[in-house]
């Protein structure tokens, strides 16, 4: 068996998985893209069980062989057998092997997956006791096979509480690069740039490696300026490594040469996704006459068993990702192929359908599948925005891209992100148009949840007359909605009131929910409460509540249920408050939606302090100063906010007095959003 001639780093977890799986199979393969340490990782494991097999560890490299009529030859080489008769190698191998009680290593065994599958077929059918660990970047299809994928190693930024010092890509790049400058030390001053050195090499270690033998000539920073071109930079790490693994390209390129024409074709066309995509994503941009839709699928799987692929599967659904190394060398044959522009106007038509699907459903009982959904495309949805406003022709394409997606920018979390792509796409598109009046009345949603109250004021009035010049009336409704909102946010209740019940007059007969009928009545019932018209604001919001109930929708009910605590607190029911508030809480867990979080806090720090539980409504208005502060404007400049935490301050002051109160406030300042939500529900204790 070989030595171990560098430290090993990281894989602690993937080590006990390969350890369990080996104790429970008598085939474990483990598989991966080249370059991503599947050999090394296994060597590592030998040396770690090589004690517990009595006649120990054998180790056969296949990687040099080419000839897959010489693979039962080189295993008998490999493990000493020295027969000189005429039979055959399989059976002076299994002659050979016996009852031995050992593990068998059979090292890149993906270019002669046939002749490695028969001969362990034959050993393991000859030897029970055998354990047989291989490696390869695609399975041997044996029926009692365990397959064990190797992933690249974690990358600064995929655990969000990870120190970067103690990230395993950044501890492998540390450890070869002291090697290579021996008074190299990872400090302050470089961390940051080795981090994202890692995390642009996509945590494989040949690269990781690679870039490291450059620091003989370069800094750390100089590397991360010239990866513009990866597979040209990280070239030639030793003279004594296979040919495939001297350079990155070399061990792509042997990557690609193991695929069949179909699936290099289809390997080139994924490269036009950017992240994670779905199948039929993949059938729709990806297929025509040369690779039927039909024909996607086993492709697909073809490309995964190849480890050209990675697989993602959660409650969500399946997703595959080429990771950005093999997508960049799939740029580059899209490019040869002349496919580029073809295959991205495929992609933007993909996602602008995708978009009209998720907003017509967004109001239904799948409102979390779309929010999950969206979320998980959000990469290629920019893409598709990027290309349709770059490409002559195509910017009103991304007007209708922006303006159906109005719930991803409010709801799942990119309020700020969407301001910056609508005001972009209208700038690109200035001559009046249906599509355009929707993109302002978005525009001015979005710059309302930013508590920007005068652009969203100003881009509403805008789609008004734009709309009445087009013959838009539904734009006309949205537009008047949206200065309601605005209105609202003011302070100007009687303009709010005015604007929202016309909205809603006229949305009426419509069967859509949102953005104009339901959130219009939730913000009305605001204006009633703030007016003291507390009962019909509680009316309003009980029939909001049972709409959202039958048609499944679960964002604006959220909104509700925390409006509606406001009427029951002012007419002395804290408790039923309180438990409302609550469950807006809990039903904004399933969402991205940190201003409502917000919103719903700073109602439930006024109730608590209604049922005199001072201390933990102190804690939560500590924890909304914090939180504000790093989420935009604190309670969006809105007056019926604004007093009503002003009168809570105070009253939390009285009841626990200035010291007590400022020691509950320091506590909360140190809560997250999370965690001040936990405490809102009464899932901890204050401590």
């Amino acid at each position: 068996m070989p030595a171990e001639l560098t430290s090993f780093v990281g894989r602690t977890r993937l080590l006990a998985n390969l350890k369990r799986h080996l104790s429970e199979s008598n085939l474990v393969t483990v598989t991966g893209i080249g370059g991503v340490g599947k050999s090394r990782t296994v060597l590592r494991l030998a040396h770690q069980v090589r004690s517990q097999f009595t006649d120990g560890v054998w180790f056969a490299d296949l990687a040099r062989l080419q000839d897959a009529g010489m693979v039962k030859n080189t295993i008998a080489s490999a493990l000493g057998v020295a027969d000189q008769s005429a039979r055959g190698e399989s059976e002076s191998l299994s002659e050979w092997v016996g009852d031995r009680d050992m593990l068998l290593i059979l090292d890149t065994c993906e270019h002669l997956i046939e002749g490695c599958a028969e001969l362990i077929d034959e050993l393991l059918h000859a030897n029970p006791r055998l354990k047989v660990l291989a490696t390869s970047r695609q399975s041997l299809h044996l029926p009692y096979e365990h397959v064990v994928p190797v992933p690249p190693l974690a990358v600064p930024g995929d655990n969000a509480e990870e120190n970067l010092f103690t990230n395993e890509s950044v501890q492998l790049f540390a450890a070869r690069a002291g090697a290579v400058v021996p008074d190299f030390v990872l400090d302050e001053q470089n961390i940051g740039s080795v981090a994202e050195l890692c995390r642009r090499l996509d945590g494989i270690p040949l690269a990781i490696e690679l870039a490291a033998v450059r620091l003989r000539a370069l800094s750390v920073d100089q590397i991360l300026g010239l990866l513009t071109d990866r597979f040209s930079l990280l070239a030639g790490a030793s003279r004594t490594a296979l040919p495939r693994h001297q350079t990155l390209r070399a061990a792509i390129g042997w990557s690609h040469e193991l695929c069949e024409p179909a699936e290099r074709l289809l390997w080139a066309r994924l490269s036009a996704f950017a992240g994670d995509f779905e199948l039929d994503a993949a059938r729709f941009v990806c297929s025509d006459d040369r690779l039927p839709a039909e024909d996607i699928t086993d492709l697909v799987t073809g490309l995964v068993e190849k480890s050209i692929l990675l697989i993602k599967s959660d409650h969500a659904g399946v997703r595959y990702k080429l990771i950005d190394t093999l997508a960049e060398y799939g740029v580059e044959w899209l490019e040869k192929l002349g496919e580029t522009e073809t295959l991205r106007h495929k992609h933007l038509a993909y996602y602008l359908s995708l978009a009209r699907r998720s907003e017509d459903a967004w109001s239904g009982p799948r409102q979390i599948y779309w929010f999950v959904r969206m979320r998980q495309e959000h990469d290629n949805v920019r893409l598709a925005l990027e290309h349709a406003l770059r490409t002559p022709g195509d910017s009103p394409l991304a007007l209708e891209l922006l303006s159906s997606l109005w719930f991803m920018w409010i709801c799942c979390g990119f309020v700020r992100e969407g301001r910056i792509y609508l005001e972009r796409a209208l700038r690109a598109n200035p001559a009046a148009s249906k599509e355009r009046c929707k993109a302002l009345w978005v525009l001015s949603y979005v710059r309302s949840a930013q508590g920007d109250s005068a652009g969203a004021l100003e881009s509403a009035e805008q789609c008004s007359s734009e709309a009445v010049l087009v013959g838009d009336s539904r734009a006309v409704i949205l537009a008047s909605k949206m200065q309601g909102t605005a209105a609202l946010l003011q302070g100007d209740l009687q303009k709010a009131s005015a604007l929202l019940g016309m909205a809603i007059e006229f949305n009426t007969g419509n069967k859509e929910l949102n953005p104009g009928l339901l959130p219009a009545i939730v913000e009305l019932s605001i204006v009633l409460t703030t007016q003291g018209e507390l009962y019909e604001a509680e009316s309003l919001l009980i029939e909001v509540l049972e709409v959202c109930k039958q048609r499944g929708e679960l964002f604006v009910s959220s909104y509700a249920s925390w409006a509606l605590a406001l009427p029951l607190m002012y007419t002395g029911r804290p408790a039923e408050a309180l438990a409302k508030a609550q469950e807006a809480l809990r039903i904004k867990r399933y969402f991205h939606d940190t201003l409502g979080t917000l919103i719903v806090l700073e109602s439930s720090a006024k109730i608590l302090a209604v049922l005199e539980r001072a201390e933990l409504a102190a804690q939560l208005l500590g924890a909304l100063q914090k939180n504000w502060k790093n989420s935009g404007l604190p309670m969006l400049g809105a007056p019926f906010l604004t007093t009503e935490h002003e009168k809570c301050v105070k009253e939390c002051q009285k009841l626990l007095g200035e010291s007590g109160y400022n020691a509950a406030f320091e506590r909360g300042t140190r809560l997250d959003l999370d965690e001040a939500s936990t405490l809102a529900l009464g899932e901890v204790d204050a401590a």
